[in-house]
């Protein structure tokens, strides 16, 4: 495993930087201080910014007009984006135009260029655990003929209201899983309004009878999975980038602000809290770019790919919670103030620390696999 970026790599991160450099983090209210405060829709203008600075279509092959890179790529574009908290679907968008372009037939791969030019906005309805059993899934497909129908109900999809596509896991009750591109405005497809803590609307999706070709159908035991793996993995890029921008926050503050004539970044109990967190930090990226690398080269490791991805998502969900939690204690009062963006990192910190499933989820999943591929 290397860990050095390649040129190509480096410069979709320059790029990144230069898009998000006047990005302030966002202003949605969180929930809990402004009740019924949402979101309506996701940065339009930002969106456009990322298009034209070849950053959507980042991960797509040049013959739909991408730059062919990785999902190392995709994670450092990532993690640039949550320092600012950047209110775009680009982990969803991203994640599902891979699966589609790696699984997906003519008529799939036939809507990547529109995709990557940001004009066709995708979002992905993953299911909340860890992507490994179908019958964690619940929706339900069965094929009639030339198309499939699915039925059932499926929580909490981000994006889903602004979408254009909404790529959908279901499970065809023979332990078999496929994966459904379904256009937002869908006969049977109904969607109501859910929030999460970050302020974001979210939807609930109800099926019923929502008849889908054939061609816009994903039937391939690999393609959920991968999907699953990707968004986690994009999940845990956004939670580092998030704590290393908190953490930066707590530096400057805690070297600012005085005590007893001092500075309090000087005093020891608070110096060896944020090493602590810089600890977790590191651990967070270590572990981060096992499971990119593994998702990228498909070789090495003594378990399968899931196990990468578990180990980055507990480090991830774990270290993010210590960090924000440290934060607002070194900030004191400050830390409280709702002038101040920390406390709209700490929403985005517990949404991303839950997101696709606790550390609890995931150690188990780890166990499993443990007990699956014993080590020698």
């Amino acid at each position: 495993m290397d860990f050095t970026f390649t040129e190509e790599q480096q410069a979709a991160v320059e790029a990144a930087k230069a898009v998000f450099a006047d990005v302030a983090p966002d202003g949605v209210p969180s929930p809990a201080l402004s009740p019924g405060a949402v979101a309506d829709e996701f940065d339009r203008p930002l969106w456009a910014k990322l298009a034209g600075s070849d950053l959507i279509s980042l991960v797509l092959a040049p013959e739909h007009g991408g730059a062919g890179l990785d999902v190392i790529a995709l994670c450092l574009v990532l993690r640039e984006s949550a320092k600012v908290l950047a209110r775009v679907p680009l982990l969803e968008h991203c994640a599902t135009a891979m699966v589609l372009q790696e699984y997906g037939g003519p008529a799939l791969a036939g809507l990547l260029p529109a995709a990557g030019r940001g004009e066709l906005v995708l979002t992905a309805a993953a299911n909340g655990r860890t992507g490994h059993d179908p019958a964690e899934l619940a929706v339900l497909a069965r094929q009639d003929g030339a198309e499939w129908i699915l039925d059932g109900t499926h929580t909490a999809v981000p994006w889903a209201y602004d979408a254009d596509l909404i790529a959908l896991p279901a499970h065809t009750g023979s332990g078999g899983s496929v994966l459904a591109l379904l256009p937002r405005l869908t006969e049977g497809l109904g969607l109501a309004e859910q929030f999460s803590t970050t302020g974001e609307r979210l939807a609930e999706l109800t099926l019923d009878g929502v008849r889908v070709p054939a061609g816009h159908l994903i039937d391939a035991p690999d393609a959920w999975p991968r999907l699953h793996h990707l968004l986690a993995t994009g999940t845990c890029a956004l939670a580092l980038g998030l704590g290393e921008g908190v953490l930066a926050m707590t530096s400057s503050y805690t070297s600012k602000r005085e005590q007893f004539g001092h500075p309090v970044a000087t005093f020891q109990a608070v110096a060896v809290q944020a090493a602590d967190r810089y600890i977790d930090l590191r651990a967070m990226e270590v572990t981060l770019w096992q499971a990119a690398w593994r998702l990228d080269s498909g070789s090495g490791g003594p378990l399968p790919v899931a196990g990468d991805v578990a180990v980055a998502k507990i480090w991830a969900s774990e270290g993010v919670r210590r960090v924000v939690q440290t934060a607002q204690h070194l900030h004191g009062g400050f830390g409280a103030d709702t002038d101040y963006p920390l406390h709209r990192y700490h929403a985005w910190a517990k949404q991303l620390e839950l997101s696709l499933g606790p550390a609890a989820a995931h150690e188990e999943a780890l166990g499993d696999l443990l007990a699956a591929h014993p080590l020698a």
